[in-house]
This record gives C-alpha cells, sequence and structure tokens, in this order.
C-alpha cells in the first residue's frame, strides 16, 4: 500500500465513525527512517482532528476510540501514530 492509499482509508474510516469537522493527516515516516524499528511499508502519520466529540472524550478515550477504528491499518501498515484533537 502507498501512503496516499492509507491517507485515503484512514480519511474514510474515521469520517465514516467520528463527527469530524475536519482533518489533515501528514507522513512523518521521514523522521524515524534510522530508527531501529522502523520498517518498510509502516508509516508514521500525524493526524489533526477537529472534532467536538472527540474533544469531549478526552485524550485517552478518544485515542483508544481512532486506534479502534484503525485496527487493521495499525497491525499492516501503519507503525505509529500522532494524534491532535482541536
Amino acid at each position: 500500500m502507498d501512503i496516499n492509499q492509507l491517507f485515503a482509508i484512514v480519511k474514510e474510516k474515521l469520517f465514516h465513525e467520528i463527527n469530524i469537522e475536519s482533518m489533515k493527516i501528514e507522513d512523518k515516516s521521514f523522521l524515524h527512517k534510522n530508527h531501529l524499528g522502523n520498517q518498510k511499508g509502516k508509516f508514521h502519520l500525524k493526524i489533526i482532528l477537529v472534532s467536538p466529540e472527540l474533544k469531549k472524550m478526552g485524550k485517552i478515550d478518544s485515542n483508544k476510540k481512532i486506534y479502534k477504528i484503525l485496527d487493521k491499518e495499525l497491525k499492516e501498515s501503519i507503525h505509529s501514530i500522532q494524534i491532535l484533537i482541536t
């Protein structure tokens, strides 16, 4: 899977499951290029969400919800996610 396909899947899944006003996804894989745990085909994403629904939940619960929605992608294509909710 390439990064653009992954972006599309992540956006579709999150917009479908959560009330989100806006979303921005950035590929931060280059920051981890020489790290020991870095794996080819696994990406490091930064997801910035504007979502009153998630904002009300608190950081731990909102992150759990996102991780549950993206479970398959986390197992197959995502090495790490940085999540910012406003």
